[in-house]
This record gives C-alpha cells, structure tokens and sequence, in this order.
C-alpha cells in the first residue's frame, strides 16, 4: 500500500481505525483477537484497516510509527487518537465510543 491509497482510505471512511502491524511481532497476534472483538461491537461505526509496516516504509515515515503494534483512530478524515501498545477489548470499545460520539 502507497501512501496516498492510506490517505484516501482515511478521507472515504468516516471512522477508521488503523493498525499498524508486523507479521513477527507477538503483540501484534495479540491484538488481532482483541481488533475481532472491536468490529463485532462496533459494526457500522467503525472500519478497521490492517497496515503491515514492513512493506512500506513510506507510510511507516508519513505516520511516524516507531513500535508496533500503533493503532491511529480517525474520524472524518483527522486523527482524533494514537497509542502505541494496544488495551484488552473492552477498554479499547469504550475508548472508541467515548470518541467518536459527539
């Protein structure tokens, strides 16, 4: 993926949540089980996008990601929360609501 794909996966979705993930890291298997979780709970509020970093250094630069897993929440286009690490299911579903809720 370019990063102009990225950017307009970003603008054509109006919440988006991005995980930026290697296949070797064990943090990142972790949170593939807690991201299932995620979507079965907010289906039709939230997409959720997968981006492996080691086949794009471009994006890795453009999004400053330096650990895996990061996950970027954007709504309409702006990044409205970052965090490096990921939480245990229930944390992360109330962390999303309480910011995409307006």
């Amino acid at each position: 993926m370019k990063t102009d794909e990225l950017k307009t996966l970003i603008n054509s979705n109006p919440v988006l949540l991005i995980d930026f993930y290697a296949d070797w890291c064990e943090p990142c298997k972790m949170l593939d089980g807690i991201l299932d979780e995620v979507a079965l709970n907010l289906t039709g509020k939230v997409h959720i996008l997968k981006v492996d970093v080691d086949e794009s250094d471009e994006i890795k630069n453009e999004y400053d990601i330096r650990s895996i897993p990061t996950l970027m929440l954007f709504k309409n286009g702006e990044m409205i929360w970052r965090m490096a690490g990921f939480l245990m299911a229930p944390e992360l579903i109330r962390k999303i609501e309480a910011l995409i809720e307006v």
